[in-house]
């Protein structure tokens, strides 16, 4: 895969999401408010000099190997230290 590229990221996010059913245990739709959150990450990936392509790829490595939970009716996945 090609971790240079957009489309990659969208795909494997999009398996992501699949995988654990965000669709219809997820949250709601907020696309403005994602759209303000991009913004910001990549505002905050310029100033803290550090590679946001690099880390997405480094992290979703880590999410793929983690079981998801049903959480007040939303699925999540999380480290879940320290909870059953």
């Amino acid at each position: 895969m090609n971790q240079d590229s957009y489309q990659a990221m969208l795909a494997i996010v999009q398996s992501f999401h699949d995988k654990h059913d965000f669709k219809n245990y997820g949250g709601e739709d907020l696309a403005e408010e994602s759209a303000d959150l991009l913004i910001l990450l990549i505002g905050t990936a310029i100033s803290a000099n550090f590679d946001l392509n690099q880390t997405f790829w480094k992290k979703m490595e880590k999410l793929d190997k983690r079981q998801s939970k049903m959480v007040n009716g939303k699925i999540r996945v999380s480290e879940f230290k320290g909870v059953n």
